[in-house]
C-alpha cells in the first residue's frame, strides 16, 4: 500500500507526479528480490545491454540486464530458458512500466558454468572447430617442445621430470602464464601465439593441474579454444584429471589425460627410438633385397633364352655389378644403423637425415639400376628384332653370323625373327660390300 504522507486524496496529479510517487515507493519497497521464470522476447541491443520478458504461466514481468552487468555472464540467455534472477523493482518513467534490473542470473536446475560450457560446446562444434579430419599430427622426434602453463605448478614439474627421463636432450621452451583467475584466459592466448609463430617449435603441451570446474574454466574459454584451433604446431591439451573435460580438449589435436600423459605422448623413450632405427633398416635392407631379387631374375630368364647365348659373359658382367650394387648398399644402410646405435648423441641429427638420407640413397641406387637397365635392353637382341631385324645362325644355331666374311656358298644357316625362324641354303655370297667398306675405313 502507498504510503499516505505520499498521497493526498483530493489532490489532482499529473502523470509525471504519479509516476514519481509510484516509483519511489515500489523501488524502496523492493531493494532485492528473487524472481524465478522463463524467458521470452528476448534481446540483446548494440549497447550490451540485455532486454527480456520473464513469464510463468499465468503472468510476465519486463527485465533488464545492463551491459557491466552483462559481461560477467558465463552463459548465454535465450528464449526459453528458465532462470533465477536476483535484481531490483525499477519504474521506467516514459512508459510508465514496471521492471526487474536483474544483476545476478543463474539457469534454474544447472550451473550457470555447466551451461555455459555445454552452450559454447555446441556452438564451437557447429563450427568445425572439433573436427577430427582437421586435427594436426604429432611429429615423431621432435627437437624442441613449447609448454604453455603456470611455472610454479605442479603440472611443469611433472612434465619436466617425465621429458628428462624419456629424452634427456629434447629442447623445452616455457612460456609462464596464469592458468586460472582474471586475466589467465588472455595469457594462455599469448602463449599459444607465440609459440607458434616460432619456426622451432614441434610440438606444444597447453595445460595445468586438477582443481574445481572454476579453477579449469581459463581452458573453456573461447578465446582459448581459437587460438588452439589457429596454431600451426600441433597441441596436445592437458588439463586437470582424466575425468576433466575442458573446451580445450575437444579442440586441441590430441587430448591427454593429465600433464604427465601429455609428456609420454610427446616422444619415445631413447631406447625405443633406436629399436625404430633398427627396424627401419631390417626393413629397407628387406625390401631392396626382394627388388634386387626380382630383377635378377628376370636377367637370368633373359640370359637362358637361346638367342642371347653369344651375349652370355656381357648378361653375367651386368649381373655382377647389380651384386655388388645390392652389397654396397646393404652395407651403408648397415654401417649408419650401426653408428647411430654407438653413439646416442647422433640420435638427434640421425632423426633429421634419416628421412631426406634415404630418399637420397634410394634415387641413386634406382638411377643406376635404370642405367643397367638400359644397356641391358640396347644390347638385348630382342629390343632389335622388334624393330623388324633378324638374326642369322651358323652351325644349326649354335653361332651368331657377325659379318660376311663367315658365311660361304651352299652353307646352311638359321634365321631368327622376333617371332619364329626358318632354315635356308647359301646360293650365291657377294662380298664386294665389305671390300668397300674395309677400303672406307683404311681411308678414314
Amino acid at each position: 500500500m502507498l504510503s499516505e504522507s505520499l498521497v493526498k486524496p483530493d489532490k489532482i496529479y499529473k502523470v509525471s507526479e504519479l509516476t514519481q510517487i509510484i516509483k519511489l515507493e515500489l523501488e524502496s519497497s523492493f531493494p532485492r528480490i528473487w524472481v524465478e521464470g522463463e524467458i521470452s522476447n528476448f534481446h540483446r541491443h548494440s549497447s550490451g545491454h540485455l532486454y527480456f520478458t520473464l513469464k510463468d504461466a499465468t503472468s510476465q514481468i519486463r527485465a533488464v540486464m545492463w551491459r557491466s552487468d552483462a559481461r560477467t555472464m558465463k552463459f548465454d540467455l535465450k528464449d526459453g530458458l528458465q532462470l533465477v534472477c536476483r535484481g531490483r523493482i525499477n519504474v521506467y518513467e516514459p512508459r510508465g512500466e514496471y521492471q526487474v534490473v536483474v544483476d545476478l542470473a543463474e539457469p534454474k536446475g544447472k550451473g550457470a558454468l555447466q551451461l555455459a560450457f555445454e552452450q559454447l560446446k555446441e556452438k564451437l562444434r557447429a563450427e568445425g572447430l572439433f573436427d577430427a579430419l582437421r586435427k594436426k599430427k604429432l611429429p615423431l622426434f621432435p627437437k624442441k617442445v613449447g609448454l604453455v602453463t603456470s611455472p610454479r605448478g605442479a603440472a611443469i614439474q611433472d612434465i619436466l621430470r617425465i621429458l628428462e627421463r624419456r629424452f634427456s636432450r629434447l629442447h623445452i621452451l616455457i612460456y609462464p602464464a596464469k592458468v586460472q583467475g582474471e586475466g589467465a584466459a588472455e595469457e594462455i592466448v599469448e602463449g599459444i601465439e607465440y609459440l607458434g609463430r616460432r619456426p622451432d617449435i614441434d610440438v606444444m603441451i597447453v595445460g595445468r593441474g586438477g582443481g574445481s570446474i572454476e579453477d579449469l574454466w581459463a581452458f573453456n574459454d573461447e578465446k582459448v579454444a581459437r587460438a588452439i584451433f589457429l596454431c600451426p604446431v600441433p597441441i596436445i591439451s592437458a588439463v586437470g584429471h582424466e575425468i576433466d573435460f575442458t573446451i580445450a580438449d575437444f579442440v586441441a589435436d590430441v587430448r591427454a589425460s593429465t600433464p604427465s600423459a601429455a609428456a609420454e605422448m610427446v616422444i619415445e623413450k631413447e631406447g625405443a627410438i633406436l629399436d625404430q632405427i633398427v627396424n627401419l633398416e631390417k626393413g629397407l635392407a628387406g625390401a631392396l633385397k626382394f627388388h634386387v631379387q626380382d630383377l635378377r631374375h628376370r636377367v637370368d630368364r633373359l640370359a637362358d633364352h637361346r638367342i642371347f647365348q653369344g651375349f652370355r659373359l656381357r648378361l653375367r658382367n651386368l649381373e655382377q655389378e647389380v651384386d655388388e650394387l645390392e652389397e654396397r648398399a646393404r652395407e651403408s644402410v648397415r654401417r649408419r644403423a650401426k653408428k647411430i646405435a654407438g653413439d646416442k648423441m647422433a640420435v638427434v641429427l640421425f632423426q633429421e637425415k634419416l628421412g631426406s638420407s634415404l630418399k637420397s640413397s634410394l634415387r641413386n641406387l634406382l638411377a643406376l639400376w635404370e642405367k643397367l637397365s638400359l644397356q641391358l635392353h640396347n644390347l638385348s637382341p630382342l629390343n632389335i628384332l622388334e624393330k623388324g631385324y633378324a638374326l642369322v645362325w651358323r652351325e644349326g644355331g649354335l653361332h651368331l653370323v657377325q659379318g660376311i666374311d663367315e658365311i660361304r656358298k651352299d652353307q646352311e644357316l638359321t634365321v631368327s625373327f622376333h617371332r619364329g625362324e626358318f632354315r635356308c641354303e647359301v646360293k650365291d655370297v657377294d662380298r664386294r660390300k665389305l671390300i668397300k667398306s674395309r677400303v672406307l675405313k683404311e681411308k678414314a
